[in-house]
């Protein structure tokens, strides 16, 4: 099991800037890659940004340029840094670890959450 806790969000004014940040524990050695995702009112949660172990990006088109996906592999945190915001980055943004095991010829996978930070941005 993959233990996931986030913390960081709060209020800004549009423009602004906000750092998310979220630690692993428990079977940390089994992660291969991290994510965040969020969930506005309403919505799908959708991915924001993704980074493998082997140091791969991935950003949803919307905050491209704006948003740094960034890992610390020593102390198994995954940080998000979020640059001019808007209101539609309103969300309840969720950590998520991507763990992997079992022999190569046939791995398992699994997802794990963290509960959600509330990112609310004021026009």
């Amino acid at each position: 099991q993959v233990q996931l806790v986030e913390s960081g969000g709060g209020l800004v004014q549009a423009g602004g800037s906000l750092r998310l940040s979220c630690a692993a524990s428990g079977r940390t050695r089994s992660i291969d890659a991290m994510a965040w995702y969020r969930q506005a009112p309403g919505a799908q949660r959708e991915l924001v940004a993704s980074m493998t172990n082997g140091g791969s990006t991935n950003y949803a088109d919307s905050v491209k340029g704006r948003f740094t996906i960034s890992r610390d592999y020593a102390k198994n945190t995954v940080d998000l840094r979020m640059n001019s915001l808007k209101p539609e980055d309103t969300a309840v943004y969720h950590c998520n670890a991507h763990v992997v095991w079992g022999p190569v010829e046939r791995q398992y996978d699994m997802n794990y959450w963290g509960e959600g930070t509330l990112v609310t941005v004021s026009s």
